[in-house]
């Protein structure tokens, strides 16, 4: 899952923390200052990573055109480790006045493993204990810098992961090689019995035939949620909301549909929240990931900010592209629920593997993608097919298919938000393509995210007011 943090002031010139000169002038290490971009070589740039267990802590030195396979290093170290809380982390960095872990032994005085296939490099670049900075070494200091360690095999090269990105009818059969392959018991013949989905809600059904009825009233809506508790309490407070600036109090659900949030609104928010209770969020998550409804809530509010500024005759419908933003990660719980004694691995994994998308480690482990996990169960489902694909190819900003605007807004919203230091995952810039076929201009986009990020501690209530629910 994602990070959120505050928005960042105005950046500032990058330089090599004193502490770190310091260490590689004691050491007689020549370094050249470089800073990243994505032309650098990943099978150059040294990843760090701190990890501990009852015995101590270990640094791990690895490739970032690889993937740190904590089962093999097990196997390799015989410990099961896992990354250090970020807060003995965040202890050691600030004895250092370090921002991030830079690829130095020498500064946690714990025992050091590295990757063999590192000294296939002549020239190494070392994280210079600021992100973003990186310091270019050759192999024969990187190599002076190891005296202490020791040298495993334990990675996997992401080149040999692959990733199915655009054949969505092979998902089904992916999906049983990977439950069969991580469960004991003998497993059944239909798919949909060997992964045990809950029932869909009534509650759900009953939005989703609203939903379609283009002669929907006020009445009905309001009966259906009415007859839901927590819905209408959830209703409710959205409509009472900061983050709506109400004029009046809100004395009834149909107060709340009709003066404040609208049929379209109601709905989509409704049928979000009854898709996400259906299966509960996992309590085992990522060091540092952001809620679930707080991902959600961001995202489809940039999503929707996004559509509003798309040429009106090319305007998706702004309720299913809003609903596209709020469930994008409804493979998360997904993967929680049909995978639960290795849901822990995953995130596992996930906090040794900053530089590797989840998509990259979930196909690793399990042979399957949270989005394809989630895309073949609202299908099973029967959700409208703009939601499938939306879920399904929101990771690939060249995807030019049917129904394509909705994964195209949900692979710029998650990429602008990453390039303001909100969320995890690669920060690799996004096509012009992707803006073209949007009908959107970067800079049009850009402005979108600024107005949404205005309104960040409003959004941060609202997200709150869906994990309550």
């Amino acid at each position: 899952m994602q990070i959120f943090n505050e928005v960042a002031s105005a950046p500032t010139v990058l330089s090599t923390p004193l502490a770190v000169r310091r260490l590689l002038e004691d050491l007689a290490v020549t370094w050249r200052e470089v800073h990243d971009h994505p032309g650098l070589n990943p099978g150059c740039k040294v990843q760090a990573v701190l990890l501990d267990d009852s015995v101590g802590a270990l640094m791990v030195l690895f490739a970032q055109s690889h993937l740190l396979d904590l089962n093999r290093l097990a196997d390799l170290v015989g410990r099961r480790m896992t990354a250090i809380a970020p807060d003995r982390l965040q202890q050691i960095l600030g004895r250092h006045n370090l921002s991030v872990l830079p690829g130095l032994p020498a500064f946690t005085n714990s025992p050091c493993l590295y990757e063999e296939q590192l000294l296939q490099q002549p020239l190494l670049l070392i994280g210079a204990g600021e992100p973003g900075l990186w310091l270019e070494i050759s192999l024969e200091d990187f190599r002076r810098l190891l005296i202490n360690a020791s040298g495993g095999r334990f990675g996997e090269s992401l080149s040999a992961i692959r990733l199915n990105l655009d054949q969505a009818q092979d998902d089904g059969e992916a999906i049983n090689r990977a439950v069969q392959a991580f469960t004991a018991r003998r497993i059944q013949q239909r798919l949909e019995g060997t992964i045990e989905l809950p029932p869909l809600a009534e509650s759900v059904r009953k939005i989703m035939r609203l939903r379609v009825d283009p002669n929907v009233t006020i009445d009905e809506i309001t009966s259906v949620v009415e007859t839901d508790p927590a819905l209408a309490a959830q209703v409710m407070s959205w409509a009472s909301s900061s983050y709506y600036a109400s004029q009046s109090k809100i004395r009834s659900v149909e107060d709340a549909i009709v003066r404040v949030l609208g049929v379209d609104l109601v709905i989509n928010l409704a049928l979000s929240l009854a898709l996400g209770k259906s299966l509960s969020v996992p309590k085992d998550y990522p060091h540092s990931s952001a809620p679930y409804w707080q991902q959600s809530i961001y995202t489809a509010a940039v999503i929707e900010g996004l559509t509003r500024a798309m040429p009106r005759a090319e305007r998706p419908e702004v309720g299913l592209t809003y609903l596209a933003g709020l469930l994008h990660n409804f493979g998360y719980l997904l993967l929680a629920h049909v995978f639960p004694p290795h849901f822990s691995l995953i995130c596992r994994h996930l906090e040794v593997n900053p530089h590797v998308s989840h998509s990259v480690i979930e196909q690793h482990l399990l042979g399957i993608s949270r989005e394809q996990m989630g895309a073949w169960v609202l299908r099973y489902w029967s959700m409208p097919p703009e939601l499938v694909t939306a879920l399904r190819f929101q990771h690939d900003p060249h995807y030019s298919g049917a129904d394509a605007q909705f994964p195209n807004l949900v692979c710029v919203a998650l990429g602008l938000l990453r390039s303001r230091a909100i969320g995890t995952g690669s920060c690799a810039p996004l096509p012009d393509a992707v803006f073209e076929r949007l009908g959107i201009s970067r800079e049009k986009a850009e402005d979108v995210v600024s107005k949404v990020l205005e309104a960040e501690v409003l959004l941060r209530e609202m997200a709150a007011q869906f994990s309550r629910a």
